[in-house]
């Protein structure tokens, strides 16, 4: 498969990119240089290599949920530049 000057410009557009006609030509070359790599890598034969999600197997990394105290409500507002009755004094907003 090869990508035309055409489709590296449209590429380019949607990228936001603003190419010289020489980076359009150099880009052009590259991108058909990466395809004929994926072209060789296409053609080799996986049928006996058996499909892998993870290169490392991997289990479940998470750790177990604990019921733990929350912060009071005096230490929840300990931080705040100005409290009043309770609650974050914030600037009021319309």
């Amino acid at each position: 498969m090869q990508i035309s000057g055409k489709e590296v410009k449209q590429l380019a557009f949607l990228s936001r990119l603003d190419l010289t006609a020489d980076d359009l030509t150099i880009c052009t070359k590259s991108l058909n240089a990466i395809l004929g790599y994926l072209t060789v890598l296409g053609e080799l034969d996986t049928g006996a290599i058996k499909p892998a999600l993870h290169v490392r197997p991997i289990k479940n990394i998470l750790r177990e949920d604990s019921l733990q105290p929350g912060l009071g409500r005096e230490q929840a507002l300990a931080n705040g530049p100005e409290v009043e009755e309770g609650a974050f004094v914030v600037p009021r907003i319309v």
